[in-house]
Formats: C-alpha cells, structure tokens, sequence
C-alpha cells in the first residue's frame, strides 16, 4: 500500500479519538500570539525556585547523581515526604512503601486510577474540577459521573449530593482543596461529611492536595487524617505550586500499602522514575523551604484579598476563594458566554483569562483569573477590563 493512501487516524485509540484538546491550552496558544498581553491564565507561581533547591540540584549533578533513582523515589526523599506529612498533616506514611515520588501530581493521579479501575466503574467528579479529570477517569476506562458544586454553597459539594450519584458501580470520588479553578477550600467538618458518604457506600477517595499549602484563612485539613479515612484515600500533592517547582515536574502520592504497590507497577513500566536531579532539589526544599514558601504564600495572599475586592467593585461578584491562587468571578451580567467573554477581552484589551466552562459545564458564566503575577500585572489587568466592561 503506498503511503499517501494511509489513513493515520486508522490506528488511534478509541479512547484518545474522544477526548478533547485542553480548553487551556487554546488560550494560551492564542495569547502567545499577542503582544502586550496580561498572561492571567496560567496556573504556576510568578517566583522562580529559590535558590537553595537549584543550588542542591547543580551540587548533585557536579557530584555525579546522573543515573535513575530508585523507581518509587530515592530513600531520603521519601523520608522527608514522611516526615512532612505527618508533621504538616497529622497522616504517617511509610517511607518504605507507601509513598511513590512521581512526574507531577498528575501522574499519581493516573496511575492512582489505572490502578483501581476497571472498565465501567464509575468515578465522581466535583465540578468546575481540574481540566484532566474527566479525560484521565476515560483513559483509564472509566466513567467520570459529575457533580455540580453550586455557587450558593461556594462551591462546596454538600454530601446529599454525592450520594445521589452513587451506585453499584460506583469506585470513587476525586476531590480537590484547595479547588482549581474556584479556590474553594473545604474545612475539617466539611470533609467529615464527605467521609462520611465514603464510609458509608465503601468509596475510595483521590485527594488531590497539591494546593494544600495555599490556604490563607483557616487551618487545613487532608481528608486522609480522618478517622478511618487513611485507608480508603489515596493523597496526591506535590512541589510545583508552594514550592515554586513547576518545571521540576516533581509530585508524590501517598496511600494505602496495596494500593500504592498496585500503582509502583504502572509508574515503573511507563516512568521508570522521577527526574534525580529534581528530587534532591525537593530534599532541599522540604528540608530548608518553609521560610521561602511563606513569603511566597503572603504574597498570594495579598493578591487575592486585592483581585476580590477590585473585581467586586468594577462588577464582576467574586466569591472569597480560601486557596490556591485563583478567582472565579461570575461574569453573566456582560450577557457573554465565557468563552466570548475570554476571547473579546484577550483580543480587545489583550488580557488573558480562562473561561469556566472548560472545567465543566457548570463552570459557564465564570472566568477562572489567576493572580500568580505581580501586582503591578494584577493593577494593569483590573485597568484593562474595567475598560472592557464599559
């Protein structure tokens, strides 16, 4: 057969032939095409990595640590992992088998469900959610059943909620605190009620973390530190958000024994390992990081309370989101979808924003802004789409 008679899309997936290209990535893809463009898009701090974990990183290659590390992570890593989650989140993990040092909190979450699944069972999913929920639940074979988090609540999913959802094929539920995109955090009676519906219909539940650091106004609390809930919760964070690492591509995961062997398999057949010279910048940072990690939170803590107030006052209402580093403002009243609404602002006044609907369809009418810039970036994008609004 000659080639030009070949048909490439023969030979894709099903699977890959029905997910979506990341709403995002668009955006970003259209801005970088711009000039003088407010980047309010992206979800990765403005800081560069202090300087201690780049400095351990450069010693570790002068010193020759080239080669793969152990496949879950090296010892002293998961060490340090341990004695910061239990330290930081009241959670032991053994260092020895309970916790795999990962490409990211994206990959725990992959093979966290390619572990767990099987074809058909169903996966709840809280949204707005994360862009790659959904499509990672499909990759892995499963059926991501979403719930909306209503904005009367602040986008808190409320217990009754979940359980209206559930059924025998029922395996899970992801759950994120603090939310991208809404920034909602949920407390410790909060969680307790979600535990609650876990323990009730025998559920697993994937807690994505990786914000955990970023809440600003009252103590945080993984789910997993509940009582009996350790077991039954697999826990995914990582060094890209707090700790100003996201082109490490470092994250880990916690959880149950088992599980987390059933999920060494995946991460050692499809990653071998993490990148080494990133974990011994990690091992510096958990180390050594607390200090730099607060201002870094002050900051963002700064922003927000401004972003909040400013959007509330040119007329777009915005919730107070308790984490993470994003807003969520409603953006109806302009009588634009958000995706017009994120496309007009980007091309009239070259601000970039995230339309809501591509975390779901329950984020349509809202805009997902991060405020991970400066805030003389944040003073000039408020400016900029004042001017839109008129």
């Amino acid at each position: 057969m000659k080639s030009e008679l070949m048909n490439p899309s023969h030979f894709l997936s099903e699977n890959v032939k029905m997910i979506k290209p990341s709403g995002i990535r668009r955006f970003f893809d259209l801005a970088s095409q711009m000039e003088n463009v407010i980047s309010l898009g992206v979800g990765e701090p403005d800081f560069v990595t202090p300087w201690n974990y780049r400095e351990a990183s450069i010693l570790s290659l002068e010193e020759g640590f080239t080669a793969y590390s152990p496949n879950a992570g090296l010892l002293e890593l998961r060490q340090e992992i341990s004695a910061y989650m239990e330290q930081r989140f009241s959670v032991h993990y053994s260092s020895e088998n309970e916790i795999i040092v990962t490409v990211g909190a994206s990959e725990a979450l992959d093979i966290a469900l390619r572990a767990t699944l099987n074809p058909g069972e169903e996966i709840i999913v809280v949204e707005p959610c994360f862009v790659s929920y959904v499509p990672i639940v499909e990759l892995a074979g499963g059926k991501a059943v979403t719930v909306r988090a209503l904005p009367e609540y602040d986008f808190k999913i409320q217990p009754e909620q979940i359980e209206e959802v559930i059924t025998e094929k029922t395996k899970g539920i992801i759950i994120c605190s603090p939310n991208n995109p809404t920034g909602t955090v949920l407390n410790k009676q909060e969680l307790e009620g979600i535990a609650s519906v876990a323990l009730k219909h025998n559920l697993l539940v994937f807690s994505d973390e990786i914000y955990a650091e970023l809440s600003y106004d009252e103590p945080y609390t993984s789910i997993a530190s509940l009582p009996k809930m350790r077991d039954r919760t697999i826990v995914m964070n990582g060094f890209s958000k707090a700790f100003a690492m996201t082109g490490w591509r470092l994250g880990f995961v916690c959880g149950p024994n088992e599980i987390l062997q059933a999920m060494l398999k995946i991460h050692q057949y499809a990653i071998m390992c993490a990148p080494t010279m990133s974990q011994f910048a990690a091992i510096e940072a958990l180390k050594n990081g607390h200090t730099e990690m607060k201002k870094m939170i002050r900051s963002y803590h700064s922003r927000r309370n401004y972003m909040v107030e400013e959007l509330n006052e040119i007329g777009l209402p915005c919730h107070v989101p308790g984490g993470a580093f994003y807003v969520f403002p409603n953006i109806t009243s302009t009588g634009l979808s958000s995706e017009e609404f994120a496309e007009k602002l980007l091309i009239e006044q070259q601000v970039a924003v995230v339309p809501g609907s591509v975390f779901g369809a329950s984020g349509e009418g809202y805009i997902r802004c991060s405020y991970a810039t400066s805030i003389d970036q944040l003073q000039e994008a408020i400016t900029r789409i004042k001017n839109f609004l008129k």
